[in-house]
């Protein structure tokens, strides 16, 4: 059961691929792209390195897909925090210094017809900018730590974001077997807060 889901998965995650490769090659102009196939750079979070065709500047994009809300349109994005593999607390991929992600491309609004992607919404975030931003507003790495010995599950506020316009923590303590903590933030909030732009 849990092979045929996890294969049902990477089958799920190549057809979106190649429908993304489509949108990149339209919107995307100025830019070839090389989608990453080795495991080893994917772990790094580079999922697709996009060169500039005049300056010959590279970027490394991590696609983050929201496959498990097909036909919905989510105005939040899950950041992951932390998470657990074997009972230890592991640091998540947004504030991961070994990731060499320079910006997330999320997927959201994934609309299917007859098993077939029809129309997506991608969200460039700059990943340095999120970081500087979040730093700014006093988001500390000790905030990781406190809330998951302390927290409960479900969703916490944050006294330097506003819950309903902005993001709020959420732990998954009950329902997933690594229980990570992500925040949770609004795309519109990111759009207008200049560290995000919209792709499609």
């Amino acid at each position: 059961m849990r092979s045929s889901s996890f294969q049902d998965d990477l089958t799920k995650e190549r057809l979106l691929a190649a429908f993304l490769d489509g949108i990149y090659v339209k919107n995307l102009r100025q830019y070839t792209f090389e989608r990453v196939t080795h495991i080893e750079r994917q772990l790094l979070g580079i999922d697709l390195t996009l060169t500039h065709k005049t300056s010959g500047k590279s970027y490394h994009i991590d696609e983050k897909s929201q496959l498990d809300y097909i036909n919905e349109d989510l105005p939040t994005f899950a950041f992951e925090l932390s998470y657990l593999k074997k009972k230890k607390e592991r640091l998540g991929w947004l504030f991961d210094q070994k990731k060499k992600t320079d910006f997330y491309a999320l997927v959201t609004a994934i609309f299917q017809d007859d098993n077939e992607y029809s129309s997506c919404k991608i969200t460039l975030v700059n990943r340095n900018r999120l970081i500087a931003l979040l730093t700014n507003l006093g988001f500390q790495a000790d905030t990781i730590k406190s809330h998951r010995t302390n927290g409960v599950h479900g969703k916490t506020t944050l006294p330097f974001l506003d819950p309903k316009t902005q993001g709020y923590l959420y732990l998954s303590k009950n329902n997933k077997v690594e229980q990570p903590l992500n925040l949770v933030l609004r795309l519109e909030w990111l759009l207008r807060s200049g560290v995000a732009k919209r792709l499609v």
